[in-house]
């Protein structure tokens, strides 16, 4: 196959998403397809007009025998070119609606939504990258089942992670500085366990949303814990392999998710889970390998935390289950091929 993959620049971004996109492109070209990755220049998911002149710019450059797959993050951008992705098509990979994305500006979402709604249903294909994720796009956005399909996330057999060692609990989260990853929520849990010995380390990206970024630092001094939080900036490689591998729970309030890539990395090396149960994310965690609250409920969070910090036998056992089930997670090397049977089927 010859294919064009567009999304919004720049490709290296540290993020689930893009990350599933690179291992993507790594292994279709690794099975001997051709693909190229055309980066998006300007604003995106709600576009610009410079957001929708690259679209336009990338889609005119593209050669007749090509095959385009745009990323949803960058998809609202080709909104006035429908007609010719209609022709071209197109597929659209889909890690969550952006619509969806919780703390965006209510008028941002309604758009998006439309333009969303519109614009689905006309693709030739949609790949999904959870049965959560596909679902919705069946129930909300009008595309038909059959003209989906879910190809999850892959993950590396790491090793086991060995955890902090003690005294104290070691929590980390991981996530970028958004609103939907909910570290507020998650710092105000936290917040109401003085008596226990825990620190957090946060890894993500400040800089996509400085405002929210700064609102966090801010909002663990109010609540007296900044000297147990650590925000650790955008973490990758063996960086954030030692995260990994010296925390004793992986920790995350988010309200949505595609799938939980992160969550996921945590499974594959043994690490008990806290988290939300925001989208795909509760469907992924076994509930005996971690506590599962509802999104937004600091309390429910706070109860769950104290019992997975208090109770090291029950983090035990929480973390085998982890690591049991981080054994059956799809793995990477065959996630191109099931990829590329999904773009067969356009």
């Amino acid at each position: 196959m010859k294919l064009a993959l567009f999304v919004p620049g720049p490709f290296a971004t540290i993020s689930g998403g893009y990350l599933y996109d690179r291992r993507i492109v790594e292994g279709l070209r690794g099975l001997g397809h051709a693909v190229q990755v055309v980066e998006l220049a300007g604003r995106h998911p709600l576009p610009d007009e410079a957001a929708e002149e690259a679209a336009r710019t990338a889609l005119a450059a593209l050669p007749e025998d090509v095959q385009p797959v745009i990323d949803g993050l960058g998809l609202p951008a080709f909104a006035p070119l429908a007609d010719e992705l209609v022709r071209r098509r197109a597929i659209g990979l889909i890690h969550h609606p952006t619509a969806l994305e919780h703390g965006a500006p209510q008028e941002d979402r309604e758009a998006l939504r439309g333009i969303e709604r519109d614009l689905f249903p006309r693709l030739a294909r949609l790949v999904a990258t959870s049965p959560h994720t596909a679902a919705r796009l069946t129930e909300e956005f009008g595309v038909p089942a059959e003209r989906i399909g879910v190809v999850e996330p892959g993950t590396d057999p790491p090793p086991r992670a060995a955890g902090s060692g003690g005294p104290g609990t070691v929590l980390l989260a991981v996530g970028t500085l958004v609103p939907r990853k909910g570290h507020d929520v998650l710092m105000r849990a936290l917040a109401g366990l003085p008596d226990l010995d825990w620190t957090l380390t946060i890894a993500g990206d400040g800089t996509r949303n400085a405002v929210h970024a700064h609102g966090l630092t801010a909002l663990a001094e109010e609540l007296g814990i900044a000297r147990r939080v650590t925000f650790a900036g955008e973490v990758d490689g063996e960086a954030l392999e030692a995260l990994y591998r010296g925390a004793d729970i992986f920790a995350l309030a988010t309200w949505w998710e595609g799938y939980g890539m992160a969550a996921a990395e945590a499974l594959a090396r043994g690490l008990p889970l806290a988290i939300t149960a925001g989208g795909a994310i509760a469907d992924l965690v076994p509930a005996e390998a971690g506590a599962v609250s509802p999104p937004g409920d600091v309390v429910s969070l706070t109860k769950a935390l104290r019992r997975m910090i208090f109770d090291t036998e029950l983090r035990q056992a929480m973390a085998e289950a982890a690591w049991q089930a981080g054994q059956r997670l799809p793995r990477w090397p065959d996630r191109a091929a099931a990829f590329a049977a999904e773009l067969a089927k356009a």
